[in-house]
């Protein structure tokens, strides 16, 4: 392949697709290809399993469903997934990969918000969400809703995945040249921020309400209705979410509840030069027992903009583990990592504001809430 190293942009993805390096069951649809990756789509079958696996070296996915597989479901017309429970779901996409090209997927943005954690599994896999170099295979998704139940169908689109040649992540002495240059995290307070930069650019939390109602984030009720996937706009988010509040912090902190799931932004606006790509680290026991971020993905573009009034925070999903955690403002919770495209997109993220669902966002819940 004659290409630069680094993450396949999207008009090589749709080359990708016409070499049938990237096949399907049914006709692609151009909305699936995003500037830097490409969204998968479930398949008619899904399989409700006993515990989340790994197919290891030596087995399929088939092989293992085998032994675990407790109920087969068909996704044609619809089918939920039950909070607490685990499913494992055909993909309509499968690779063929040369063996120079690699892949990481990971769950989309909405995917995410809703809490619904969702993981790429390949035959002969070690790891999730992995594509190793050559592989030549079929894709599935195990997904596993924590908070809500969601209602799915065959073509919902609940994971993306990125191809890449080599794999170089833009070290810190990098980060530090690009911070000068781009402002990749800003604040209101200074610009551009002096950022922590250690194996990625720290994000803090932001628990500074800029509404009037003093809202600063929101927590999932744990018992709320349905989901529907590929409905947008059409949820009232009172049925779903309670506000938290300025009223809510303790001596200037919010203690997370253990096992709730949260919805924050961070304190910095984020940008995603057009070169690059950026992944956000879903956890990182530096900075506390918690998860913060399951949709990591950032494409070229984001938050790309000249306009003050466009800026682009990073919402994150927070959920703590075990025990109560305080968080105090300017605390950082995450880490964000950049890596060279191997060419611009031709078409970068927010360029198309009806396919880009959260260019400029503040503290945003899932496209599905009013």
């Amino acid at each position: 392949m004659n290409v630069s190293a680094g993450v396949l942009p999207s008009q090589i993805l749709s080359a990708l697709v016409q070499q049938n390096v990237i096949s399907a069951s049914s006709p692609f649809d151009v909305a699936q290809i995003q500037p830097a990756s490409l969204d998968l789509r479930l398949g008619t079958k899904a399989w409700r399993i006993q515990a989340s696996f790994l197919p290891g070296s030596e087995s399929t996915v088939l092989d293992k469903l085998e032994k675990f597989a407790l109920h087969e479901l068909n996704l044609k017309n619809g089918a939920v997934l039950e909070k607490g429970c685990v499913y494992l779901v055909e993909l309509q996409e499968r690779l063929h990969l040369p063996k120079s090209l690699s892949g990481m997927a990971n769950p989309k943005s909405s995917t995410g918000r809703l809490d619904v954690f969702t993981r790429l599994i390949t035959d002969y896999a070690r790891e999730f969400e992995i594509v190793n170099e050559g592989y030549s295979g079929p894709l599935y998704a195990e997904i596993s809703p924590r908070t809500f139940s969601v209602l799915a169908r065959t073509g919902s689109r609940l994971s993306q995945v990125r191809l890449r040649l080599g794999s170089k992540i833009v070290d810190d002495s990098e980060l530090t040249a690009l911070q000068k240059k781009y402002a990749l995290v800003t604040s209101d307070n200074k610009l551009p921020e002096t950022a922590l930069i250690n194996d990625g650019i720290g994000l803090s939390v932001n628990l500074e309400s800029e509404y009037q109602d003093g809202i600063i984030g929101w927590r999932a009720r744990k018992h709320a209705g349905l989901i529907d996937v590929d409905e947008v706009g059409g949820l009232d988010k009172s049925r779903f979410w309670e506000a938290v509040t300025k009223t809510d912090l303790v001596d200037g902190g919010l203690v997370l509840n253990p096992d709730e799931f949260y919805i924050l932004a961070s304190r910095e606006y984020v940008c995603v030069p057009e070169n690059f790509a950026a992944e956000m680290r879903p956890y990182d026991t530096r900075v506390g027992e918690f998860r913060a971020h399951y949709a990591g993905f950032f494409d070229p573009g984001f938050g790309l903009s000249s306009s003050s009034a466009s800026k682009t925070r990073a919402v994150l999903e927070v959920r703590s583990h075990d025990v109560p955690f305080l968080i105090e403002q300017g605390q950082i919770v995450c880490r964000l990592v950049y890596e060279p495209m191997s060419e611009t997109p031709e078409s970068l993220y927010g360029a198309m504001q009806s396919v880009s669902n959260y260019q400029s966002q503040g503290l945003k819940l899932a496209k599905h809430f009013k």
